[in-house]
């Protein structure tokens, strides 16, 4: 393909008509004038053949423009990040949007928002949706929130069509001979012969067989096809679903009366959670797509070995469901500038990144892409900078680190937060000890990015009770203890883009800072050499201690081969710690590994620290109870 350039049709900016008090977001997103999506499309470059849409207002954008743009320069990449999470929120998906509509609407600067896919779990659960917030929020609410174009329903699906075939493919293989398997595997066709598939061809090659005909297969090696003689106790792939439920945390399988006798204990992860997620977030193309779902380790057979999802023969059925998910969907925030929300991993149990397809196509299209990382800079932008460059090759220019003068005070030890009660007057009147005692959080995030080579701009988001002395405290000690290269305070919530160009145009200086971009750890460290690391460097814990599971998993692991994947750490976002209970900078702990699981199609191992669940719960007044629809005009409420 000739390196032709790219033709667009000149950015316009969508005119804020704001409006104080800053009404609730649905509010906003609801009076936001919205263009049409092809509009957005063209305004980038892409081509009417890129696109598929879904509706006015968002579409998928199809994978072939990366190679129509492969001559393209790269971008300057940008990760926002924060402190450690608390109830009072730090704002850092606003601060990804207000940055970005900075940059595109007021800068001038061709911009693309990269972020994670909303799961219904929290939505209906703790979150209530949005993505941002007040006037720096991604438009349509409702249809962002609510299925979107199906990417997770997509996921989901995949998911337990492999835990169904598990359990099949164990239920059959107990009451057949091997001949009898051979013939129910590969039966002939009408003209007698029998045919692989290609999920067994490839298992063919794994055991070392060569043969192209089905019928000349000894007895030994129709066995070694057909009977995968999965050990039940070593199954860790567990079913799914998208709603935060507590219930389904252990569940029994098989109690039918067909089914007699094949009972086993199991359970269901939130769909984030599911490793099909972690896949599509971390794929490059539609065949290493292919190729890492087939790589699925499932569990191990009684003589030792790995059973993948392409030893069970679902692995092209699951890339069938995953096809159309793997293309990111195409939005818009409230000022016109383009979205591209693609992949949604929870950073406490996955890696809590939105995709590298994504980021790779938006880096040909713009000159700044603004993406987040989950959670603090402890959780997501570790798992960011180890996992998600490691296998991208995209290194970030900057690192954003978002904070509030709220959320640092109550790590400096403030009272507690109770949901629907005022705040304590400590967050709303001038307090400089308690947040003094809170800083040592941000500072502690700051040098753990900069372990990484990448220059820190502080963001903090400014509230109407924070004053002057404050927000000072938080710049200069940022800067002069931190080593940040800048600390701003922003207003975006308020104002839009408008309130975050000061950020903006210090995130454009130190993207031309000289990176010098290192890993934490190398590939090549053990196992446990590669958490403790990671459990000393970026937590500051004294050391860690393995459960007996988590030894076991660890030798089992080491012994397949799976020893030089990264790792991806599974803990609480609220604390450094393990424990949600430690606020600040936590001395004097050490990490508990209960259980090692493998993601070897992801491509990384994951550790389970201390109580860490897969599968959230619902609180006692969820946010669900505010959802509601107007069903004269079907206007969605309650949402926030």
């Amino acid at each position: 393909m000739p390196n032709t350039p790219i033709t667009r049709k000149p950015f316009t900016p969508t005119k804020l008509n704001r409006r104080k008090p800053v009404p609730s977001d649905i509010e906003i997103a609801q009076e936001a004038t919205l263009k049409p999506i092809t509009l957005i499309a063209e305004e980038l470059g892409l081509l009417p053949n890129e696109i598929e849409q879904y509706g006015d207002t968002k579409a998928k954008v199809r994978l072939e423009v990366l190679q129509r743009l492969h001559h393209v320069p790269d971008g300057k990449y940008v990760d926002v990040t924060a402190i450690t999470p608390t109830p009072l929120g730090e704002g850092k998906t606003t601060t990804t949007v207000g940055l970005s509509q900075a940059l595109g609407a007021h800068l001038g600067k061709r911009v693309i928002t990269c972020i994670r896919q909303p799961s219904q779990g929290p939505t209906f659960g703790i979150k209530g949706g949005a993505a941002g917030g007040g006037y720096s929020q991604v438009v349509p609410m409702e249809e962002f929130n609510l299925h979107l174009t199906g990417d997770i329903h997509a996921i989901t699906a995949a998911n337990n069509l492999m835990a169904a075939a598990i359990d099949a493919r164990m239920f059959h293989e107990a009451d057949a001979t091997d001949e009898q398997l051979f013939n129910r595997l590969l039966p002939p066709d009408k003209s007698g012969k029998r045919h692989f598939t290609k999920g067994m061809v490839v298992r063919l090659e794994k055991l070392g067989i060569s043969a192209a005909d089905p019928d000349e297969l000894t007895p030994e090696q129709r066995r070694k096809l057909c009977r995968l003689d999965i050990d039940p106790a070593t199954i860790t792939w567990r079913r799914v679903l998208d709603t935060s439920d507590r219930f389904l945390r252990g569940v029994t399988i098989g109690t039918g009366p067909d089914e007699k006798g094949f009972t086993r204990e199991t359970g269901f992860d939130i769909t984030v959670a599911s490793e099909i997620m972690a896949i599509l977030a971390l794929t490059t193309s539609l065949k290493d797509m292919r190729e890492r779902l087939g790589k699925i380790v499932i569990g191990i057979s009684k003589s030792g070995d790995a059973v993948t999802a392409e030893d069970l023969g679902v692995a092209g059925a699951m890339t069938v469901l995953m096809r159309d998910a793997i293309k990111p969907n195409l939005m818009q925030t409230v000022e016109g500038t383009p979205v591209f929300v693609h992949a949604g991993p929870f950073a406490n149990i996955a890696h809590g990144n939105s995709s590298i397809i994504a980021d790779k196509i938006a880096l040909k299209l713009a000159d700044y892409v603004i993406t987040e990382s989950g959670f603090g800079a402890d959780m997501g932008m570790e798992k960011f900078m180890d996992i998600k460059s490691r296998y991208s090759g995209l290194i970030p220019s900057v690192v954003v680190m978002v904070a509030t003068v709220r959320a640092l005070k109550m790590h400096g030890g403030g009272p507690k937060v109770v949901a629907g009660k005022p705040l304590d007057p400590a967050y709303t009147s001038e307090n400089l000890e308690l947040l003094r005692a809170g800083m040592p959080n941000l500072l502690h995030h700051i040098k753990t990015a900069r372990k990484f080579g990448v220059p820190v701009v502080v963001a903090v988001n400014r509230f109407l009770t924070d004053t002057p002395a404050e927000l000072e405290l938080i710049r200069k000690a940022s800067v002069e203890e931190g080593g940040a290269v800048d600390a701003l305070i922003c207003e975006h919530w308020e104002k839009g883009g408008e309130g975050a160009l000061a950020l903006a145009e210090a995130v454009v200086k130190a993207a031309e800072m000289p990176a010098q971009f290192k890993f934490l750890y190398p590939l090549e460290w053990s196992i446990k050499q590669k958490i403790e690391c990671i459990a000393k460097e970026v937590y500051g814990a004294d050391g860690v201690d393995y459960l007996p599971e988590a030894e076991e998993r660890i030798k089992e692991y080491t012994r397949l081969g799976f020893d030089k994947l990264p790792i991806c750490m599974a803990k609480t976002h609220l604390s450094l710690s393990h424990d949600a209970a430690l606020k600040g900078v936590p001395k004097g702990f050490r990490i508990p590994i209960r259980d090692v699981r493998a993601s070897v199609g992801a491509g990384f191992l994951y550790p389970l620290l201390g109580t860490m669940s897969t599968m959230p719960g619902l609180p006692t007044r969820p946010m669900f109870m505010e959802i509601d629809i107007e069903t004269d005009t079907g206007k969605i409420i309650g949402l926030s």
